[in-house]
């Protein structure tokens, strides 16, 4: 069931969706070579904590650190650790914060240094089937739209697009009621209503779109290795669009 938050539930959605913004701002400045991911993990485990937020993702089904870091060919959940961020480097981190039993979750994929303009573009991209799918949120809609209006971006330039990682509702727990896929299907009927509260966020591949996980049971790449790219935002429905619960960069 989709839950219809209320003004107070989406001012905390909202509170948690500014301290996970401002991690990620922070990770723009810290990402850089030589740094380790655990590091990373660090910064924005204590920034969330100082900023009276819990990390959402920590011990969330078992997931042993506060934020993912995937880099390269690793898609999602990419778990913190010893290795060493490199030149070169495509980072995706994920973040999530609780505030007061409300969650707010976003990402971004980070370009360390050069790389070549085939994955430039397929950030860039990516990031920009993000807004795409958002530019069609409204009341009255089907949440297919979005998923058609994410996945048209991908059919542009040939992109794998993950099936089988979507987004989700998000409000007293991450992950909620819908799944949000990145691609046009025949099981996103909802009907969008003001208040909804969902998490958006296309998932694209450089070249094939399947994936496996490695053996730490988190950690999902690509099959082919190819370079993948991930952007999030939270946003709540308005009768005449959307509002972005954490933050616009």
């Amino acid at each position: 069931m989709v839950s219809i938050k209320t003004k107070e539930e989406i001012e905390k959605i909202n509170i948690a969706g500014t301290v996970v913004y401002n991690v990620l701002e922070l990770m723009k400045t810290s990402i850089k070579p030589g740094i380790t991911t655990e590091k990373l993990n660090e910064i924005a485990d204590k920034y969330i904590r100082d900023n009276k937020c819990t990390p959402s993702f920590l011990n969330y089904d078992g997931y042993p650190k506060s934020v993912c870091i995937s880099i390269n060919d690793e898609v999602v959940h990419g778990i913190p650790g010893k290795r060493k961020i490199k030149t070169g480097d495509i980072v995706k981190v994920d973040v999530g914060a609780c505030y007061k039993g409300y969650h707010a979750d976003s990402a971004r994929t980070y370009i360390v240094g050069k790389t070549t303009n085939e994955i430039k573009a397929l950030v860039e991209d990516t990031e920009r089937a993000l807004y795409k799918g958002l530019s069609v949120i409204k009341e009255g809609i089907k949440l297919n739209e979005v998923s058609k209006a994410i996945e048209s971006v991908a059919k542009e330039k040939g992109y794998g697009v993950i099936r089988e990682l979507t987004g989700h509702g998000i409000g007293t727990v991450v992950h909620e009621d819908p799944y949000i896929f990145n691609y046009e299907n025949d099981e996103s009927e909802l009907i969008l209503k003001e208040g909804m509260t969902l998490a958006i966020e296309p998932m694209f591949s450089l070249k094939k779109r399947y994936i496996w996980m490695l053996e730490d049971g988190w950690t999902i790449t690509t099959q082919d290795g190819s370079v993948a790219a991930h952007f999030e935002h939270t946003i709540v429905v308005t009768k005449e669009g959307y509002k972005i619960l954490t933050g616009e960069w």
